[in-house]
Parts: structure tokens; sequence; C-alpha cells
């Protein structure tokens, strides 16, 4: 049996995948045939993304820590995520400290 493995559109590089779908899209405005989401239609789909998104919780969780340790970062570029950061971690004032963070997030556990 034939090698398929480098064979078809999911096998192609992410690159080469867009440049194609990129010209069908082109085509299909040229022709007439594309599909324009109203505001509404796109406020719709966002809504159930949303929902769908929101029902991992763990997925959920790992978003807010990521966007934690964006917000200590300060700016800084992610190559330096570990060396650099812990020590922006304990300095910065407008996220708080990890101890602070900690410490809110038991309280806020003790609501429910």
């Amino acid at each position: 049996m034939a090698d398929t493995s480098k064979r078809g559109f999911a096998s192609m590089d992410d690159d080469k995948q867009r440049e194609i779908a990129s010209k069908g899209g082109q085509a299909a405005h040229e022709k007439g045939t594309a599909h324009e989401f109203t505001s509404e239609e796109a406020r719709e789909a966002g809504h159930k993304g949303g929902e769908a998104v929101s029902q991992d919780r763990e997925h959920m969780a790992e978003i807010g820590r990521e966007g934690g340790k964006s917000s200590h970062r300060g700016g800084q570029n992610e190559d330096n995520d570990d060396v650099d950061n812990a020590d922006n971690e304990e300095k910065s004032t407008q996220g708080g400290t990890r101890e602070q963070h900690s410490k809110a997030g038991r309280q806020s556990h003790k609501n429910k």
C-alpha cells in the first residue's frame, strides 16, 4: 500500500494551508458567493464559542494563570520568564505579590 502521510491539505505546513485557504476566500468574494457575517451573526457565534470554552474549567484556569503571568511581566519579553520575573513579581505593586494572590485566593473560596 502506498504511503499517504505526505498527501493532502492536512499534511501541509500551516503557511501553505493559509495561502491556499486565502486564495479560496478571495475567489469566493470575487465570485460573490462568500458569506459575510452581520454583526448580529458574529455576536451570536462568539457567544456560542464562549459558552463552549467556559465549560472547561481547567482550560479557563490555565488562561487565568497565563494572564496573571503577563500582568506581572510589566512589558518584558517572555524569553526571560523564570529568571527575571521572579524578582518582578515580588516588587510589582500593580498586581500584588504571590503571597497576596495566594491569600486572596484562599479567602475567595470561603464565600462559596
